[in-house]
């Protein structure tokens, strides 16, 4: 018998928090700003910090404040650049000096034989792209990294290095041509 009124006191306690949580999570809904959503999506989503955010959505919410021009996303490059102009209906400025070179993709790769397990690489990882656990190998998923390079600093042991991506028949593109020009806008 304690045992089944210790059951029910626990469902009617459960079923309380959760009236309450549903009741608050409607109450204090919190809208997105929509056009900080649009210019987030067209960002490339490494969250590499090279723009001198933390990552893709505080870049995109200091655009919408007026923080942060739309030209300082290196992964992007200028098809980025162009999207956001295009999106936020203002004039393509050139990639500002520190962004300007064409980013050449690159992965990490791991040393297993220096590797010595410390994880600091993995914490690191804005995508996951480490596999491996304390005390143990460490190695690249090629396909999830990004080219961030932000696990290198932490590494100890200097066991991370950078190699460039050789353009295969999936990933070579055709280069853009340069132009100075833009379309009309409608």
């Amino acid at each position: 018998m304690s045992i089944l009124v210790a059951i029910i006191t626990l469902t009617v306690i459960s079923t309380i928090f959760g009236v309450l949580l549903g009741y608050t999570s409607v109450k204090f809904h919190v809208e997105g700003d929509p056009i900080v959503d649009k210019i987030d999506a067209l960002l490339p989503q490494t969250q590499c910090g090279q723009c001198t955010y933390p990552g893709c959505r505080p870049y995109a919410e200091a655009i919408t404040s007026g923080e942060a021009g739309i030209n300082q996303c290196p992964p992007g490059g200028e098809a980025t650049m162009l999207a956001l102009s295009d999106l936020l209906g203002i004039e393509p400025v050139a990639l500002d000096e520190e962004h300007a070179d064409e980013p050449q993709k690159t992965v990490v790769y791991i040393d297993e034989q220096i590797c010595i397990g410390c994880t600091l690489c993995i914490q690191a990882c804005p995508v996951d792209a480490i596999l491996g656990a304390a005390k143990q190998m460490h190695t690249i998923i090629e396909n999830e990294c990004t080219g961030c390079d932000l696990c290198i600093p932490p590494c100890p042991v200097d066991c991370i290095h950078i190699k460039t991506v050789k353009p295969e028949q999936d990933t070579w593109r055709w280069s853009l041509p340069a132009s100075t020009e833009t379309a009309p806008k409608a």
